[in-house]
């Protein structure tokens, strides 16, 4: 075969044939080099390149297959090789990789073959790209539907995010930081009796009371490998997370909406995962939920799994005067409530999340911003309150209805 249609013609072969098929015509290519195959995601060259731990020239006489993905605006475009056949200069040593991609089913399988002088060079440089790859490096690695990626948008968010701007119980926001580091802390303990060093830990509350923001602030603060789960669903998906996660451990698993997530067809399996014969030595698996009620009782009763759980309520008054006050402390003078206006809107809040409480103060700015400054701040948050109770009442009335 020759070079320039060896891609064309392997893509021609029925999928269960192609891997074997570019196999093989390699060794006839290259009777006397070494040739491994893998089809792992860790084995991302690209990355490795951008790195500088190897360079790259593509082979002129192939025509290569990359893609593109427009992730966002700001941000870089994504490259993505799919058929391409390269020549790798790795510390003295060149070598070749042939990648093919194909379809199968709804699923798209993307192998790679690894051409060096001998074996032990070969097998040196897969392993040398996928750890690379597999470590995280002051990121957040996302895991969606058995895939990860590193986000920079989260982590920035994540890094401007601390406990310093949280308006919790002091109680709560105490305990849960002292918990954490004191966790992290006390391996040596741990082990010296024999204690598994793991922990699982559950944030319950309604919607929009800090639940997130104390994530995102606690993932700052202990400064450990994250994985950020934003979704899965089958049991390879589940077992593909873990395994990532016990290669980087000590490290968080994040599960924000941990009811929608585990569903009866994964469930076994996700406890498994948890608890069972497998190590979990050093990972702090970090669940929410604003439906307890949906969780089986396997997960939030058994305290091997989540041992420890955390009650994010409605915000009592003095949560209420201090989220407040925050606020009112970054506004321009004109815009500020005064002492009295406050406490009335502390009162007048009773009910309101954080969230809600986030919307009054904005919707009271867009409001005074339109009235042209000729109505007082609190004459305007007071009726903007009256509008918010009117809107959750409706809510309320709509959900009663649809759950008769």
């Amino acid at each position: 075969m020759d070079i320039e249609n060896f891609i064309r013609e392997a893509l021609h072969k029925p999928n269960d044939y192609i891997g074997y098929h570019v196999g093989r015509e390699l060794a006839e290519l290259h009777p006397d080099k070494a040739i491994i195959e893998g089809r792992t995601s860790y084995f991302d060259l690209n990355a490795f390149v951008r790195d500088g731990r190897c360079s790259v020239v593509e082979q002129k006489s192939v025509f290569h297959h990359v893609t593109m993905d427009w992730e966002g605006s700001g941000r870089k475009l994504k490259q993505e090789i799919q058929n391409s056949w390269l020549n790798v200069l790795w510390k003295g040593q060149l070598l070749d990789v042939v990648f093919i991609t194909w379809v199968e089913g709804y699923y798209t399988r993307r192998h790679h073959w690894i051409v060096a002088d001998d074996r032990q060079t070969a097998e040196c440089f897969f392993d040398a790209v996928c750890e690379w790859n597999c470590e995280v490096r002051g990121e957040i690695l996302v895991f969606q539907d058995g895939y990860f990626e590193k986000d920079q948008q989260l982590l920035d968010s994540i890094k401007q995010t601390t406990f310093d701007n949280l308006v919790l119980p002091p109680t709560l926001k105490q305990q849960i930081q002292d918990d954490f580091q004191r966790f992290f802390n006390s391996r040596e303990v741990y082990e010296q009796y024999g204690i598994p060093w793991k922990r699982g830990a559950i944030f319950i509350g309604p919607p929009g009371n800090g639940k997130t923001h104390t994530l995102k602030a606690l993932i700052n603060q202990l400064d450990k490998p994250c994985i950020y789960v934003r979704g899965f669903g089958a049991e390879e998906e589940i077992a593909a997370l873990f395994i990532r996660a016990r290669m980087v451990t000590p490290c968080l698993i994040v599960l924000e909406d941990l009811d929608s997530m585990v569903t009866n067809k994964n469930r076994a399996f996700f406890l498994n995962e948890l608890d069972g014969f497998r190590s979990t030595s050093g990972i702090v698996v970090l669940a929410t939920t604003n439906h307890p009620e949906k969780l089986d009782t396997a997960i939030l009763e058994r305290p091997s799994r989540f041992d420890r759980k955390y009650y994010f309520d409605l915000p009592a008054e003095a949560e209420r005067l201090a989220y407040l006050e925050k606020w009112n402390q970054e506004l321009q003078p004109e815009l500020r409530m005064t002492g009295a206006g406050a406490a009335a809107a502390v009162i007048a809040t009773e009910g309101f999340s954080f969230a809600y409480l986030k919307e009054l103060v904005v919707s009271s700015m867009v409001q005074w911003i339109s009235s042209d400054g000729n109505v007082s701040m609190d004459d305007v948050i007071s009726g903007q309150t009256e509008l918010l109770h009117s809107q959750m009442n409706t809510k309320k009335e709509k959900k009663k209805r649809q759950n008769q």
